[in-house]
Order: C-alpha cells, then structure tokens, then sequence
C-alpha cells in the first residue's frame, strides 16, 4: 500500500511539471501577439480572436489541472493517514489479542490449581473424618451407657454435618466448573420426597415445629429426571427452612400445574414461620456465600453454599427458584419444574428398586484384604468388617498387596486409592495382569466424578466414597460377591 502510495505521488509531480510548461509555453505565445500588436502588424481580427479563445482554454484546462492534482494530493494525504491509523489500530488488536490469550491461559490454569486444591484437601479433611465417623459407630456398639450414647450420637451429628458442608463446597466447584450433568432415569417423586424428609426429620427432633407434606396424587406413580439432584435441591431448601424455624413449622407442597401425554409440570413450594429475610438480602440471597446478616450467621451458622447450590442446580434442569418472604413471618421458596413420564407408565412394569436385607451369615469367614497406609482407618476397617466374622488382613501399600494377593486366596480386596509408593489405581492394574476376576472395591475420600472412568478402567468392581456408614460398606461387599460373574476388560 505505501509502495504503491509513493507512486501515485511521483505522478503527481510529473503532472505539475508538465503542466508548468504548458502554461510558460503559453505565456510566451502571449507575449508575441503583444509585440506584433506593438509593431502594428496588420493580423487579421478573426485570427486574433481565436488564438485569445485558444488561449482562454489553455487556461482554464490548466486551472482544471492544477484543482485535480490539488485534490488528488488531499487523497493521497488522506489515504496515507488512513493507513498509518489502520496498522497503529492493528498494531493495538494483536496486542490486546494477546494480553487476552495471556489472561485467559492464566485463568484456566487458576481454575485448574483451584481444583486440585480442592481435591487435596478434600481427601485430607476426609480421611481423619472417615477415622471419627468410624470410631463413633464402633463405641455406639459397643457401649450400653445412656450418657455416653448421647455424646456419641451428637458426635456422630456433627460428623455428618462436617461432610455436608464438604461436600457443598465441591458441589459448588463442579457447578462452577461446569462438570455437573443431569441424568436421565424414572423414579418415584414421592418415595425421594418421603426420603427427603426422613433424612431431615432428626433435624427437628429438638426443636417444637412439624415437618408436614402437601402431595398431589394425581402426579403419575413414576416421573424420569435425576432423583439425586432433586434430593440435593430438597435437602438444602428444606434443610435451610428448618434450621431457621423455632416455632411453627416447615410444609412442603407438590402440585401438578398441569400434563400432556409424556411430560407432567409441577410447582414445588417450601414454605416456613422462621424469621424471614429482609427485601435487601432477597436480592442476593442466592450469591456464593451468601447470608442473611452477620448476626443470623453467628447464631444459626452455614455457609451461605445451600441457596446458591440449588439456583445453579435448577437452572441445569431449566427451572428458576423463586422467593417470598417477610422478616419475622416466615419465608416460601417455590420453583416450576417439567418431568417426562415413562411411555406406558405404570409402576408394575418399573417397579421401585427392590429393597433387600444383607445376609451376614454369608459373608463369615469370607477372607478380605484391605490395602490401606493410615493405620487408624486400617484399625478402624478391619474392627468394622470383623464383627461381622470376617477374616481380615491388612497391607500397608501396593507392593505389599500383590505379594499377598499372589500367596492367599482372597475372597475380596477393599483397595485405598492413595498411598504412597504405587496408588491404589496402578496396583489394581498391576494385580489384573494375573488376576482377573479377583473383586476389588475402591475406597477413595476423592470425588468420585472425578475420577470415575479411571477407577472402573483400572478394573475395579465398585467404589465407595469415604467416610462411609459400615451398612454402605457391607451392602457393596455382599452385592458384588454376589455378582462376581460380571467380566472385567
């Protein structure tokens, strides 16, 4: 462009150069018509005329020359400015271009350190919790002192609760990090709702207010979406309603808005006499760590992850939570909800998962190893698993675990996923070389989403989360001896 610029600019002089001439040329033929007019030199006037009229118009082409090239310098001037500007303004593109790439690789590896933190101290605060939760279920057993039954059951209160606000704060990160997906499975809404409210129910033992429920029933028997996450919003709302409720108390309402042939909408509303929210913190009540005021945080305690929990969850599931409330009257959250129905809905065909009891006299004398560093939870593990007549041995990491696994005759192996030395995930792999139907089961304090595809592609059988109820623990040992033809790849 500038090449081309310096050339149009040198045809320019070149024009004015020539024209110059033109109009000196022009000149001197003037000034010779003046002398012969001088020396009276008989011209005739016709011819005289028309030299003026030629010389008129080489005057006023000459004019038109000089206007057009004046011009053309003002574009040429113009288009050069032009082009400066474009390659500063371009100049200043790349720059922020790559001030943003800068940013946003920046942001993307924060993201990713925020969540191995997360992860490293979930694992850290789960594993001396799985060691309270644990010990607590052992001496409930084993005392028969009242008082020392209250204590404990307090401490095992207070455990739970301890998990919940852990889990809370990953729920959020996965929300964040957008690594929450809905599933898509039938279910029956008034079985999970009635589980809901079992759950909490011990929640309002201490406290003079009802826990009621308000149910359609001409919502069909079986609804498809995620029951874990509808349960997780419930939990949070209700749980929330109780804890700031003294007096009164909490109803829960499920009403069919209306159906069509294979999807139902619902409004689903909590409503309680607790001590309300004032209009100014309504409007950011569902914010990350969000609460009433500093003084409701003192005396009811929390987060401020519950709220903010269900609003990231109902948008995934295309719904919005909605709020009323009035400060010492109590406060209602609702929120408009779709379902699909199953085609040819009918609950003898999708029968409720079929409960069962564990039959303990199958399991004595089944021979276990746990493969786990921590000596508590070692301690902890094997007492559990032994008062059911179990037959336990303990390895301290991987190396040691193939060793024994390659002398014994295990029944079942409950692996830890981390350990120093070789994981739990690369001993399993190591193991799998020789041993391919041998059950093996993960306990992990990690997430299990997060590392879901790589504990089943190991070859492990099951997983089970830390800290976990001893009755969780004997349900997934008896189901997979009980499954143990399934084929590992």
């Amino acid at each position: 462009m500038v090449i081309f610029l310096k050339k149009q600019i040198q045809l320019v002089f070149i024009l004015i150069w020539a024209f110059a001439i033109q109009n000196s040329y022009a000149q001197e033929v003037e000034n010779f018509v003046d002398t012969k007019e001088n020396f009276q030199l008989e011209v005739p006037k016709e011819e005289t005329n028309k030299k003026q009229n030629s010389l008129a118009i080489d005057s006023l082409t000459i004019g038109i020359g000089i206007i057009l090239i004046i011009t053309l310098l003002v574009l040429i001037v113009f288009l050069l400015k032009k082009n400066k500007l474009k390659e500063q303004t371009n100049n200043l593109l790349r720059i922020k271009n790559a001030e943003l790439r800068l940013s946003k690789e920046k942001a993307e590896k924060e993201t990713l350190a925020k969540t191995q933190v997360l992860s490293t101290i979930t694992h850290e605060l789960r594993t001396p919790l799985y060691a309270v939760t644990g010990l607590t279920h052992l001496l409930l057993e084993e005392t028969t002192n009242s008082n020392q039954k209250e204590h404990l059951n307090s401490l095992k209160f207070s455990g739970e609760h301890l998990l919940s606000l852990i889990n809370n704060i990953l729920d959020l990160n996965k929300l964040e990090a957008n690594k929450v997906e809905i599933a898509e499975t039938p279910f029956s809404l008034k079985k999970q709702i009635n589980e809901v409210l079992i759950t909490l129910q011990k929640s309002t033992e201490n406290k003079n207010i009802n826990l009621s429920l308000n149910y359609d029933e001409s919502i069909p028997k079986k609804i498809i979406g995620d029951p874990l996450k509808l349960s997780q919003i419930l939990i949070n709302l209700i749980g929330n309603s109780i804890k700031f409720t003294q007096k009164g108390g909490v109803t829960i309402s499920v009403i069919k808005l209306d159906s069509e042939v294979n999807k139902v909408n619902l409004q689903i509303i909590i409503k309680d006499t607790g001590v309300g929210i004032s209009q100014k913190k309504q409007k950011d009540i569902f914010e990350t760590f969000s609460q009433g005021s500093p003084q409701i945080n003192n005396k009811y305690g929390g987060t401020g992850l519950g709220l903010s929990i269900v609003k990231n969850l109902l948008e995934l599931m295309n719904s919005e939570i909605y709020l009323e409330s009035v400060l010492g009257q109590g406060s209602k959250f609702w929120f408009d909800i779709s379902f699909n129905i199953p085609i040819g809905e009918n609950e003898n065909l999708m029968p409720d998962k079929k409960e069962f009891e564990i039959d303990y006299t199958y399991l004595e004398n089944i021979n276990v190893l746990i493969v786990e560093d921590d000596k508590v939870n070692q301690m902890i593990t094997k007492k559990i698993l032994e008062k059911r007549k179990l037959q336990c041995k303990i390895a301290d990491s991987g190396y040691e675990a193939i060793e024994l696994i390659q002398k014994n005759d295990f029944e079942i192996v409950l692996m830890d996923i981390h350990m120093p030395g070789i994981n739990g995930i690369e001993t399993t792999l190591s193991i799998r070389e020789f041993d391919k139907n041998l059950p093996i089961i993960a306990l992990t304090a990690v997430t299990i989403d997060e590392k879901n595809d790589e504990i089943y592609g190991a070859g492990f059988n099951g997983i089970i989360p830390k800290p976990f109820k001893p009755e969780i623990l004997f349900e997934k040992i008896y189901l997979t001896l009980k499954n143990n033809k399934v084929n590992i790849n």
